[in-house]
């Protein structure tokens, strides 16, 4: 059995409604490379990101995080940046399901939202579902991952996990 490591990053905050077409425009479709993908991640929003973005960061959002397209260049993009979990008030659900079958870890918390700052250091538990801003002290409890979801977010998504199964 794999195991989600925990998250522990910068945080990189962004407000409601980050459509998909922000997140990667669609000018970059055309390439399914992962890392070409990356290289133009948020640019159209925040042009520094790739600059600034290291492994292990943690992305910030409120409401609607992901809306727009089916496309999931979107959440690749961002696995493919380095960052480790988007945090967001509430997500697209076909964002959310293609986060989640690409491997993305993602948690819907209002509070952590709203309360946590841009560059903050956070820290998340996937086994409790705690996010701890440590730059404030501040606490947060967002619903954990059920087994079979981190499981599968371990294995690197879904067509991984059912590799791995097929292989047993």
């Amino acid at each position: 059995m794999s195991i989600l490591t925990n998250a522990h990053g910068t945080a990189h905050k962004y407000g409601d409604h980050v459509d998909t077409d922000v997140i990667i425009p669609a000018r970059y479709l055309a390439s399914q490379d992962p890392k070409e993908l990356a290289s133009h991640c948020m640019e159209d929003i925040d042009k520094s990101f790739r600059e600034k973005v290291r492994s292990g960061d943690i992305m910030v959002a409120g409401l609607n995080f992901g809306c727009g397209s089916s496309r999931e260049h979107a959440p690749i993009a961002i696995k493919a940046s380095g960052v480790s979990c988007v945090i967001a008030r509430s997500f697209a659900r076909i964002f959310y399901r293609n986060a989640i079958n690409i491997g993305l870890a993602i948690l819907e918390c209002p509070a952590a939202s709203e309360g946590i700052s841009d560059s903050d250091k956070v820290s998340v538990d996937f086994d409790t579902g705690v996010i701890i801003d440590e730059t404030t002290g501040a606490k947060y409890q967002a619903e954990p991952f059920p087994p079979f979801i981190k499981e599968m977010i371990a294995q690197g998504g879904l067509m991984a996990s059912l590799r791995k199964q097929g292989a047993a």
